[in-house]
């Protein structure tokens, strides 16, 4: 099957992130189709000798590391991460991030906090100049879904961000659940001009577990593009 161009770009920036990976670490490892890509070439790394562990982000992630000899570990066991590698679905040039369209930012959140560094790796597509025209996930609890989902409104209203709000749905057709059985409300924004303002309204609302906003939290972005590869921030 051939690789189309934008899977060509993701893959090159895994392989640049793959070498980062030293000896010994201990990684954050990302849920997506870019981080998929950097899981596959770490594999190849462990194969020929390199000893690390790593906390997955996702259940697919968890299956497919596990289906390449990645060892695994918990951030029970293993709180301290030194690199978290791990796509974006935006991200700006102030490194700050859209995450969650697989549905896996609680725990992609989780396990970036608990990292020294977090790197994200991506196509060019995914630059932008300001963050909201992928919808922004947003993770609640199935109880009092309405109530929940009246409050984010209001939430985003008084931020400056206001959208239509769609509950996410699997592929039959049911509400999707998160890996946590969490629902996703995805918040349709256009654009997002303070996304500080709306991740603490957000974050103050009951019913939200947590949101797909990505704040002070990478360190660093590799960027591919038909040009080459880009570096933001610290890589």
């Amino acid at each position: 099957m051939p690789v189309s161009a934008p899977d060509q770009l993701k893959r090159a920036a895994a392989e640049r992130a793959v070498a980062l990976v030293a000896d010994g670490m201990r990684l954050g490892l990302g849920t997506g189709s870019t981080a998929k890509h950097f899981l596959s070439l770490l594999a190849e790394r462990v194969r020929g000798g390199l000893r690390v562990v790593g906390v997955p982000t996702s259940e697919a992630t968890r299956a497919q590391a596990e289906r390449e000899g990645v060892p695994l570990t918990t951030l029970d066991d293993t709180p301290e991460l030194d690199l978290t590698i791990d796509g974006a679905d935006e991200l700006d040039d102030r490194l700050r991030l859209i995450k969650g369209g697989g549905g896996a930012l609680l725990r992609e959140k989780i396990v970036a906090a608990a990292s020294r560094r977090m790197i994200v790796v991506a196509d060019g597509s995914k630059r932008v100049k300001e963050l909201g025209r992928f919808p922004l996930p947003i993770e609640v609890v199935r109880f009092g879904l309405a109530a929940t989902r009246r409050a984010i409104s209001a939430a985003l209203k008084s931020a400056g961000a206001e959208g239509e709000l769609r509950l996410r749905s699997a592929a039959n057709g049911t509400p999707f659940l998160t890996d946590s059985g969490h629902y996703v409300l995805d918040a349709h924004l256009e654009r997002i001009d303070a996304p500080e303002r709306v991740a603490a309204a957000l974050a103050a609302v009951p019913g939200v577990v947590e949101h797909g906003l990505f704040l002070g939290l990478a360190t660093g972005a590799i960027v591919a593009t038909a040009e080459g590869l880009v570096e933001l921030g610290s890589v």
